[in-house]
Order: C-alpha cells, then structure tokens, then sequence
C-alpha cells in the first residue's frame, strides 16, 4: 500500500506544481496593457487601456463594427482621468476618472465619456454619459497595435489621438491652467494664516514678546481673516493693556467663530467680552 500512495502524492504534487507554474508562466498577452500620460499645465490626464493588434485582420467596419459602441481597447473598460476639470469636445468635464467609448463609422465618428469607469459595453448605460460628440477620422500612418498618443500639448490645450491600422482619432482638451495655478496660489496663500498665528500664539505666551507676537498675528491678518487669528489679536492687545483696542476685536471674533463649528474658544471669548466690557 505504501509503495502504491507514494506515486499518487507524488502525481498530485507535480499536477500542482505544473498548474501553478502554468499561472506564473511569463507569455505575451495578446492585448496586452499599456499606459500614456501628459501633464497640461498643472493637469495630469492619462489613459488606461489594453492595445489589440492587427494580426492581418482589418479593424473598422469588421472586427470593431461600423455603428456600434466599442470600448476604444480590448479587454476591460478604457479609462481616461483628469486630475483637474477640463474641456473635451468644447463641453465641460470635472475632475476624475471616465470609461471611453467610441462609436466609429465611415465618416465620423461618435466620442463617448462615460461615468461609470469600469463599464464595458454590456455594463454601459447611456443614461451615464457626461458627453457625447462626433469627429471625423484621419488617415496616420500604419500601426499594428492601438495606441493612444498626446499631441499639440501646450500649457493649456492637448489632442488625445487614438491611432490603429492607418486611421486617427483625435478628441481636444482644453485646460484652464491660468484660473488653475491661481487658485492654487490662493490656496497656499490662505494656508499660511495658521502657522503666522500659531507664531504669535508662541511669542505672546512663551516668549512673553507681545510686540513680536503683535506683528505676527498682523502678518496672518493680512493673509486671512478669521475668528482665531481675530481673537489671538485681541488677547495680545489686552495684554499689553490695551483693553478698548481689545474688546472690539474680541466682538469680531465672536461673530465670525458663531459662523465656525470649530469655535472651539467660544467660551474663552464669551468670558473676556463680559471682563473686558467693565474695564472700558
């Protein structure tokens, strides 16, 4: 009996080992995965896709259908992201990640954003779409496998190209990397008010410098107003005695913190109203 099992194990070891091995055997995929992205600007776009290859077969209007939706790849859904809003088409897109589908025939043909990014043409809903438009194919030089290129990229425009067998098409993009760049600019502005007022925080209870501190607590006045920077102001300035400069401030504070669920002083500041109010 042993000399019988032994055989047995030793098949059922090699038909595992033989199965795992087929898993993890490197071979080429025939559509196999690839990747493009181009920073516009300040915007990253990049398309995910699987690239089928001709193989002597004609593509458009036998293996991809005249007149019927093709999910622009092969295998699973085509996906194009956009890190900020833009412009496809001339119609606007926000921010985030889209399937793509095309609808080709002869003459023109159909762009789609979808969504659902996953959707493949059996998910697809119509109903999902965030555009739809029509161009017209051009003739590009051959190519065995689809690929997608960047072209005409400039800091506010770039042409998504599409390129298989010996057509192109091309769907624009337009970025508003002017309007982009100033709201990041006034983003990291707006930013730089807390560490200024934690600063003069320091400076007045640390330090014990109240005219350091007073200058920076200004210093993140003038980059935004809020009621902490507002309130730490009015702290400072009643320090240094100044109770009528203080009390106003205080008052403001108080106003925009009852704006802020994160009024976390409130009592603190209901407190040196009522003090403050009999000193004046």
């Amino acid at each position: 009996m042993k000399r019988i099992a032994f055989p047995v194990v030793a098949l059922t070891v090699a038909l595992a080992s033989g199965a795992a091995l087929a898993q993890n055997l490197p071979l080429p995929a025939p559509s196999p995965r690839a990747m493009v992205m181009q920073t516009v600007g300040i915007t990253e776009i990049s398309i995910d896709y699987s690239s089928p290859g001709l193989k002597g077969r004609k593509p458009f209007g036998s293996l991809v259908p005249y007149g019927e939706l093709w999910r622009a790849g092969a295998n699973a859904a085509t996906k194009v992201t956009f890190s900020r809003d833009v412009m496809v088409g001339g119609q606007a897109v926000p921010a985030g990640t889209y399937s793509l589908f095309f609808i080709p025939t002869a003459k023109s043909w159909t762009v789609v954003l979808n969504k659902n990014k996953d959707a493949n043409t059996q998910a697809y809903q119509q109903g999902e779409d965030v555009l739809r438009f029509e161009v017209k194919p051009e003739k590009s030089p051959k190519r065995e496998r689809m690929t997608y290129l960047f072209a005409n990229t400039t800091d506010d425009a770039t042409r998504i190209d599409m390129e298989w067998d010996e057509v192109r098409v091309s769907i624009p993009v337009k970025v508003d990397t002017g309007a982009h760049a100033a709201a990041a600019i006034q983003g990291h502005l707006d930013g730089n008010w807390r560490p200024l007022a934690n600063a003069a925080r320091y400076y007045q209870d640390t330090v014990k410098d109240l005219d350091k501190a007073l200058a920076l607590i200004d210093a993140s006045l003038a980059v935004k107003e809020t009621w902490f920077n507002v309130w730490v102001k009015a702290q400072i300035l009643a320090g240094q005695g100044k109770v009528k400069d203080a009390y106003p401030l205080a008052e403001k504070a108080y106003e925009l913190g009852n704006k802020d669920k994160y009024f976390f002083w409130k009592a603190e500041v209901e407190k040196a109203l009522s003090e403050w109010k009999g000193k004046m």
